[in-house]
């Protein structure tokens, strides 16, 4: 039976039943994904947009492209409109992954899409191709009721989210290829056990650190950028001031990820350069991180004078959001769960995610809720096949429920 004809056979069914309908079919698709090569920044994206494309034609679904600035294609998107007017719910998933790493380490290749006792594995089984196989279904499913909601869903497919630039979304949101607002987006990233309502804002800078370069086998001692650049270092390892993490759930965090300096061994160095990396909280947030970086600089530099004064550069910056205790979106989605018999809990995550980047847009975001899974990012990752069925079942009902 094709595609399409699965979508003509009758009224539709109920969330359960359609995930329970659906699971082959989403297993099928999620196994076809996983096998095509899709590493960000190494793999070319045709091979699995072309995919994607063909199953959304199959399905009777319409579709278009995503370009970015230089004109690369970024995504895909799928846009359902309902029969009243309403909220625009969008459902994200990446189809780019992470790199494999150390192909000896892993049990089976990360292409094989290998299914074994009841696990489905692979690069991308997790993050996130299994969360898009399953919000296509999801998408097939609730077309075959749009005339009855109020609003629309729309299903985006990020080509360009592992290289950290999230092209698809932003080509969607911010590019001026979304047709009106957006009301709320709920990512596909992995894991049942939280939906994932907010994250800790990120802010990262590059200090320029200065001494003086002379030879270093010199009668007189030269001050050491590199000298100077640990002592930095030491000053902004000191706890941070006030670091409390209320109603937020977590502390802010500031670490020192990266040092480039010298050459050789006859040249004492006169410039480092430190790679700085905040985790921010509304307690500690941009202007109170560069505020106390900036403190804790000008006391290193003062206690080295004949150096100038130590650079800062800001290279990008988040904010960190949390979505309110009633807010629908969250609601939504979390007694959903529930009601498939799930026990998931709110969360806020330490780490920054694309819900970061919509909050600075002013658009609310769950970021994480899907399929139970092991390795993310690593050697082996894989997903449970059993948990496909329950996590449609609960988006479904979700989007259900906010189009109503």
């Amino acid at each position: 039976m094709s595609t399409q004809e699965r979508y003509e056979e009758g009224v539709a069914v109920g969330p359960m039943a359609a995930a329970q309908d659906d699971r082959e079919a989403v297993l099928d698709l999620a196994q076809r994904l996983v096998r095509i090569r899709s590493r960000a920044g190494v793999d070319d994206y045709e091979p699995i947009l072309g995919t994607l494309e063909g199953w959304l034609a199959g399905a009777g679904l319409a579709y278009r492209r995503l370009h970015g600035e230089d004109g690369a294609v970024v995504g895909l998107v799928c846009e359902i409109r309902g029969g009243r007017p309403g909220p625009r719910i969008v459902l994200d998933a990446c189809v780019d992954t992470a790199p494999f790493g150390d192909l000896d380490a892993w049990t089976h290749p990360p292409t094989a899409g290998v299914i074994e006792d009841g696990w489905l594995h692979g690069r991308g089984s997790a993050d996130s191709k299994t969360g898009a196989a399953i919000f296509l279904h999801l998408a097939a499913r609730v077309a075959q009721v749009a005339d009855r909601l109020a609003g629309d869903l729309v299903v985006l497919l990020d080509a360009d989210e592992h290289t950290g630039g999230f092209g698809g979304a932003k080509a969607y949101m911010a590019g001026g290829q979304a047709p009106g607002r957006v009301d709320g987006v709920m990512i596909g990233y992995p894991g049942a056990d939280h939906v994932v309502v907010g994250g800790r804002g990120v802010l990262r800078l590059r200090l320029d650190v200065h001494g003086v370069a002379a030879h270093s086998g010199g009668r007189a001692a030269s001050p050491n950028a590199i000298s100077k650049a640990a002592a930095l270092i030491a000053a902004l390892d000191e706890p941070l001031p006030g670091a409390d993490a209320s109603w937020f759930g977590l502390a802010p965090k500031l670490s020192v990820t990266e040092i480039h300096a010298g050459e050789g061994y006859s040249v004492t160095p006169d410039l480092a350069h430190l790679h700085i990396d905040v985790r921010l909280t509304p307690d500690f947030d941009q202007a109170a991180a560069v505020a106390l970086l900036r403190e804790r600089v000008a006391a290193v530099d003062g206690r080295w004078p004949g150096t100038a004064a130590t650079d800062v550069h800001t290279v990008m910056a988040w904010p960190p959001y949390r979505l309110p205790e009633d807010h629908p979106l969250a609601t939504a989605l979390l007694k959903a769960a529930h009601d498939v018999g799930l026990q998931t809990a709110p969360k806020v995550a330490g780490p920054s995610n694309i819900g970061n980047y919509l909050a600075g847009l002013g658009v609310a975001a769950t970021a994480g809720f899907g399929v139970e899974y092991v390795g993310l990012h690593a050697t082996d990752e894989r997903i449970r096949i059993a948990s496909i069925v329950p996590v449609q079942a609960a988006y479904h009902q979700a989007v259900l429920d906010l189009l109503g």
